[in-house]
Protein backbone atom coordinates (compact mmCIF):
# COMPACT_ATOMS: atom_id res chain seq x y z
CA UNK A 1 0.00 0.00 0.00
CA UNK A 2 1.19 3.25 -0.44
CA UNK A 3 0.84 5.85 1.76
CA UNK A 4 0.69 9.45 0.53
CA UNK A 5 -0.83 11.40 3.93
CA UNK A 6 0.48 10.40 6.73
CA UNK A 7 -0.45 11.65 10.35
CA UNK A 8 1.96 11.46 12.74
CA UNK A 9 1.49 12.57 16.39
CA UNK A 10 3.83 13.97 18.43
CA UNK A 11 4.48 15.02 22.20
CA UNK A 12 8.37 15.39 22.28
CA UNK A 13 8.59 11.57 24.07
CA UNK A 14 11.43 9.76 22.77
CA UNK A 15 9.07 6.91 21.63
CA UNK A 16 7.18 9.98 19.48
CA UNK A 17 10.82 11.00 17.71
CA UNK A 18 11.14 7.41 17.14
CA UNK A 19 7.31 7.26 15.60
CA UNK A 20 8.39 10.50 13.29
CA UNK A 21 11.76 8.77 11.93
CA UNK A 22 9.23 5.63 10.97
CA UNK A 23 6.84 7.60 9.16
CA UNK A 24 9.68 9.48 7.56
CA UNK A 25 11.08 6.29 6.03
CA UNK A 26 7.87 5.33 4.91
CA UNK A 27 6.72 8.47 3.03
CA UNK A 28 9.91 8.47 1.92
CA UNK A 29 9.67 4.66 0.15
CA UNK A 30 5.80 5.94 -0.74
CA UNK A 31 6.38 9.63 -2.06
CA UNK A 32 4.02 10.85 0.64
CA UNK A 33 3.81 13.71 2.68
CA UNK A 34 3.74 14.40 6.69
CA UNK A 35 1.58 15.87 8.81
CA UNK A 36 2.68 16.30 12.14
CA UNK A 37 -0.15 17.02 15.04
CA UNK A 38 0.54 18.37 18.32
CA UNK A 39 -2.33 18.49 20.69
CA UNK A 40 -2.28 20.39 23.95
CA UNK A 41 -3.68 20.47 27.19
CA UNK A 42 -3.93 23.17 29.03
CA UNK A 43 -6.48 21.78 31.37
CA UNK A 44 -3.94 18.90 32.34
CA UNK A 45 -1.08 22.31 33.28
CA UNK A 46 -4.16 24.18 35.75
CA UNK A 47 -4.41 24.19 39.06
CA UNK A 48 -8.18 26.28 38.97
CA UNK A 49 -6.46 28.75 41.01
CA UNK A 50 -5.44 30.88 38.25
CA UNK A 51 -7.58 33.89 36.89
CA UNK A 52 -9.13 33.84 33.55
CA UNK A 53 -6.45 36.89 32.86
CA UNK A 54 -3.24 35.04 34.25
CA UNK A 55 -4.64 31.37 32.43
CA UNK A 56 -5.18 33.57 28.85
CA UNK A 57 -2.27 35.70 29.25
CA UNK A 58 0.56 33.05 30.74
CA UNK A 59 -0.64 29.59 30.91
CA UNK A 60 -1.85 29.59 27.58
CA UNK A 61 0.76 31.19 25.43
CA UNK A 62 3.65 29.12 27.12
CA UNK A 63 2.11 25.66 25.85
CA UNK A 64 1.05 27.20 22.30
CA UNK A 65 4.96 28.21 22.07
CA UNK A 66 6.16 25.01 23.58
CA UNK A 67 4.13 23.00 21.16
CA UNK A 68 5.41 24.98 18.56
CA UNK A 69 8.86 24.29 19.17
CA UNK A 70 8.46 20.82 19.31
CA UNK A 71 6.62 21.19 16.16
CA UNK A 72 9.05 22.82 14.69
CA UNK A 73 12.19 20.57 15.97
CA UNK A 74 10.18 17.57 14.26
CA UNK A 75 9.50 19.42 11.52
CA UNK A 76 13.36 20.02 10.88
CA UNK A 77 14.32 16.42 11.13
CA UNK A 78 11.63 15.37 8.51
CA UNK A 79 12.54 18.15 5.93
CA UNK A 80 16.25 17.56 6.17
CA UNK A 81 15.26 13.58 4.62
CA UNK A 82 12.87 15.50 1.78
CA UNK A 83 9.95 14.23 2.61
CA UNK A 84 7.21 17.23 1.97
CA UNK A 85 5.80 18.07 5.81
CA UNK A 86 3.51 20.71 7.63
CA UNK A 87 2.63 21.30 11.20
CA UNK A 88 -0.66 21.66 13.37
CA UNK A 89 -1.19 22.37 17.03
CA UNK A 90 -4.76 21.90 18.54
CA UNK A 91 -5.79 23.56 21.35
CA UNK A 92 -7.91 20.63 23.56
CA UNK A 93 -10.60 22.23 25.32
CA UNK A 94 -12.67 19.23 26.57
CA UNK A 95 -12.38 15.99 24.22
CA UNK A 96 -10.19 13.41 24.65
CA UNK A 97 -6.89 13.50 22.65
CA UNK A 98 -7.47 10.48 20.62
CA UNK A 99 -10.46 11.57 19.57
CA UNK A 100 -8.64 14.52 17.82
CA UNK A 101 -6.18 12.73 16.48
CA UNK A 102 -8.88 10.63 14.96
CA UNK A 103 -11.06 13.48 13.64
CA UNK A 104 -7.92 15.17 12.48
CA UNK A 105 -7.26 12.48 10.20
CA UNK A 106 -10.52 12.16 8.88
CA UNK A 107 -10.44 15.76 8.33
CA UNK A 108 -7.52 16.06 6.79
CA UNK A 109 -7.92 12.74 4.59
CA UNK A 110 -4.64 11.14 6.01
CA UNK A 111 -4.22 6.89 5.09
CA UNK A 112 -1.93 6.42 8.06
CA UNK A 113 -1.81 7.41 11.28
CA UNK A 114 1.79 6.84 12.55
CA UNK A 115 1.78 6.68 16.85
CA UNK A 116 5.16 6.20 19.57
CA UNK A 117 3.79 4.16 22.17
CA UNK A 118 5.18 3.30 25.34
CA UNK A 119 3.39 -0.76 25.32
CA UNK A 120 1.79 -0.39 29.13
CA UNK A 121 0.33 -2.98 30.16
CA UNK A 122 -1.74 -3.91 33.27
CA UNK A 123 -2.77 -1.97 35.71
CA UNK A 124 -0.47 0.56 34.54
CA UNK A 125 -2.09 0.58 30.85
CA UNK A 126 -5.51 1.07 32.89
CA UNK A 127 -4.96 3.84 35.13
CA UNK A 128 -3.08 6.10 32.38
CA UNK A 129 -5.09 5.20 29.78
CA UNK A 130 -4.21 4.47 26.69
CA UNK A 131 -4.49 7.31 23.56
CA UNK A 132 -2.80 5.01 21.37
CA UNK A 133 -4.97 2.09 21.91
CA UNK A 134 -8.10 4.27 21.90
CA UNK A 135 -6.84 5.77 18.35
CA UNK A 136 -6.39 2.21 17.13
CA UNK A 137 -9.34 0.75 17.91
CA UNK A 138 -11.36 4.13 16.24
CA UNK A 139 -9.25 5.42 13.51
CA UNK A 140 -10.93 4.68 9.97
CA UNK A 141 -7.48 4.11 8.30
CA UNK A 142 -4.57 2.38 9.59
CA UNK A 143 -2.77 2.91 12.69
CA UNK A 144 0.88 2.22 12.85
CA UNK A 145 1.85 2.03 16.71
CA UNK A 146 5.80 2.30 16.94
CA UNK A 147 7.97 1.55 20.12
CA UNK A 148 11.40 1.91 20.87
CA UNK A 149 13.65 -1.01 20.03
CA UNK A 150 14.97 -3.32 23.12
CA UNK A 151 16.86 -1.49 25.33
CA UNK A 152 16.54 2.02 23.82
CA UNK A 153 14.12 2.70 27.08
CA UNK A 154 16.43 2.78 29.33
CA UNK A 155 19.14 4.77 26.71
CA UNK A 156 16.31 7.48 26.78
CA UNK A 157 15.53 7.82 30.32
CA UNK A 158 19.32 8.83 30.89
CA UNK A 159 19.72 11.15 28.20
Amino acid sequence: MSYQHILVAVDGSPTSDHAVAQATGLAQASGGRIRLLNVIDPVAHVSGFELPSVYSQEVLPRLQKAGEALLHRAQERVAERGVPVDTVLIENLDARVAQLVVEHAQTWGADLIVLGTHGRRGLERVLMGSDAEHIARTSPVPVLLVRLPAGANAAAAGA
